[in-house]
């Protein structure tokens, strides 16, 4: 009589190939997706660095034509006091510049915005999900799945070598507070420079926080989570960890020389960004991923 071997001697069936095949598939296209993702992080960053420059510059210079012409009417002209409407004609000349370089520092400042915009969309596009059930072979990017029960994220497996995909995102998140924060204290000095105002009668546009600087940047800001759903204007700006202490701002249309000096340093000094930290992410991001970000 032949004798039956005990029930758990017995080898489970394998798993269905497509199940490994689809795991295989996904994971290599999370890597790719992520790659792609970061190295856009870091041009980002790059295209950040360029406009924050041209921001600075064009401020400067909106500074300085603004004194001149504030100061023109005191100034001791030697040898031109006796050229007729030689005051009139400066300060012309001085307002005009003044005018192109409010435009330019808006355009600076609107391309910051931007930069910011796509980071934020850059930072939640990195999982990646199977189209259609969890069984389809295809694999589509995207903010949400077809299937409610595929997070994206490969059920937490590492992507690469040691991290799962909320690493990568807590990491951007973290990449993208420090430039959200940062593109807010800006926007204060832009309000403050938009508005400086001689005692010219020419110039009679003056700004405030609560305005809209161009059109559609309300709904960019509201991107960058820098506007509440429950209200029509930005947040107050803060320094990185810490709580805002400005319940309201309150435009100075008539800066000292030793203010807009601040102003200048500050935009130039970058304070939400902590350099050292970003470096190191990218840093650590690349090594993880096998790639150079720098």
């Amino acid at each position: 009589m032949e004798t039956l071997s005990p029930k758990s001697s017995i080898s489970p069936k394998p798993a269905p190939a497509t199940s490994v095949n689809n795991s295989r598939l996904w994971r290599s296209a999370a890597q790719r997706n992520l790659r792609n993702q970061w190295s856009q992080m870091l041009s980002f960053r790059q295209q950040w660095l360029s406009s924050s420059q041209r921001g600075r510059s064009h401020a400067t210079s909106l500074v300085n034509a603004f004194l001149s012409q504030k100061y023109m009417p005191t100034m001791e002209l030697g040898v031109l006091s006796d050229l007729a409407d030689i005051r009139k004609k400066a300060c012309s000349k001085l307002f005009k510049q003044q005018e192109l370089h409010r435009s330019k520092l808006l355009s600076s400042y609107k391309d910051l915005v931007a930069v910011v915009t796509h980071m934020v969309k850059t930072s939640t596009s990195m999982r990646c999900f199977l189209k259609g059930t969890s069984n389809s072979p295809l694999v589509q990017f995207s903010n949400r799945s077809e299937d409610k029960n595929d997070a994206g994220d490969g059920g937490g497996i590492p992507i690469f070598a040691f991290w799962p995909m909320t690493t990568f995102e807590n990491l951007a998140e973290e990449l993208v507070q420090m430039f959200a924060l940062e593109l807010n204290l800006k926007r204060l000095l832009v309000v403050e420079l938009l508005s400086l105002s001689s005692e010219v009668p020419q110039i009679k546009e003056e700004f405030y926080w609560s305005d809209e600087l161009y059109q559609g940047e309300f709904n960019d800001l509201h991107i960058c989570d820098l506007i509440p759903v429950e209200t029509c204007e930005p947040i107050p700006p803060r320094l990185k960890d810490r709580k805002c202490d400005m319940p309201y701002v309150q435009s100075n249309h008539q800066p000292n020389h030793e203010i807009l000096q601040v102003y200048l340093t500050t935009w130039l000094a970058e304070v939400n960004i902590d350099t050292h930290r970003l470096n190191e992410i990218f840093t650590v991001i690349g090594e993880e991923m096998h790639v150079a970000l720098s």
